[in-house]
């Protein structure tokens, strides 16, 4: 559902643009926020071109209107969860068109979210996280090198993926964002950009950093080898095995390297690198952590979000019931 050069000369498009651009430069969102929302508002704008006229003007558009699309999406055969994100960005552009006066109020506000069953990955157990760990000390994965042409694997590199997404719980775009300056090593922590480039601090684990200890001077020679000397204190933490381009890995990239050594150690075909901040959230709450620390530590925004992220099992909450209710026993 493009827009033609023509389309965008409307009043709608002009302030879908508009709104877009300061998503990009004013807010800081990230590339892929951008590139989400910039398909949803777009193809909504389409939609009321169609429904109301190219001559029809945002101030006539009502929650109705808004309602009838989200039916569209359904008849097209979109999820509750695709409804709900395209609800989202035309909320965040009608939230903007208010607060630059082009509305009155935010129809999209009358309208309710759809709502998606919960499906929580299955975690991995802290024996099994363990057990791939503790194997990556002699072995790597070569997905890597498939994605990229090359012919062998870097196993010191592919241990401080797992050791950084297992213990610090970060995201994978966090990982391959991470810059040299960005490791902390006097206060045992790694300063990590975040969704809308939030900044945090996240504790760096011994066997986290024992991993980067011997990842760093291997890191350094193959820059230096390839020309790319400048890059050892500047560039990127988490490196391509050829060290092409601005040598950074991308997150593609990292999803093989988690999935090939995953299945290679007996994990479950759907783990990737998401799984890892799962399980990171998931284990510290077992082992007793507080839950508002796991959310500064995750950088989630609210509680609610860390809390679905570390939601007990049937198992835990019925051991804990035995244990601790004077009933129970």
């Amino acid at each position: 559902m493009g827009l033609s050069e023509d389309d965008r000369k409307t009043e709608m498009n002009e302030f879908a643009e508009r709104f877009l651009a300061m998503l990009a430069n004013e807010r800081g969102s990230s590339e892929h926020t951008v590139r989400a929302y910039a398909r949803e508002v777009r193809n909504f704008v389409a939609y009321l071109e169609e429904t109301l006229g190219k001559d029809g003007g945002i101030a006539t558009v009502e929650h109705l209107h808004i309602r009838a699309y989200l039916a569209v999406l359904y008849e097209r055969g979109l999820t509750k969860a695709s409804a709900a994100r395209a609800l989202a960005a035309v909320r965040s552009w009608f939230k903007w068109l208010a607060k630059e006066g082009k509305v009155v109020q935010n129809p999209a506000l009358l309208v309710s979210t759809p709502k998606r069953p919960l499906h929580l990955p299955r975690v991995p157990s802290m024996e099994e996280v363990n057990r791939v760990l503790d194997s990556l000390e002699g072995a790597g994965s070569d997905a890597d090198a498939k994605d990229k042409g090359e012919t062998a694997a870097w196993p010191e590199r592919d241990r401080v993926i797992f050791e950084l997404l297992y213990g610090c719980g970060i995201r994978n775009s966090e990982l391959v964002g991470l810059n040299m300056e960005h490791v902390r090593w006097k206060d045992d922590a790694i300063l990590v950009r975040g969704k809308g480039k939030k900044e945090r601090l996240v504790p760096l684990g011994d066997e986290a950093a024992a991993a980067l200890r011997v990842f760093l001077p291997l890191r350094e020679t193959k820059l230096a080898a390839a020309g790319k000397g400048k890059l050892i204190h500047d560039g990127p933490l988490v490196t391509n095995l050829r060290m092409r381009g601005d040598c950074r890995l991308t997150t593609r990239s990292v999803g093989r390297i988690v999935k090939s050594i995953a299945l290679s150690r007996g994990l479950a075909a759907d783990v990737h690198p998401h799984t890892l901040r799962h399980a990171f959230g998931t284990h510290m709450l077992e082992e007793g952590a507080d839950l508002r620390a796991i959310q500064e530590m995750l950088g989630h925004e609210r509680l609610s979000t860390t809390q679905r992220y570390t939601q007990l099992t049937v198992g835990q909450v019925q051991r804990v019931y035995d244990e601790t209710h004077p009933r129970a026993k």
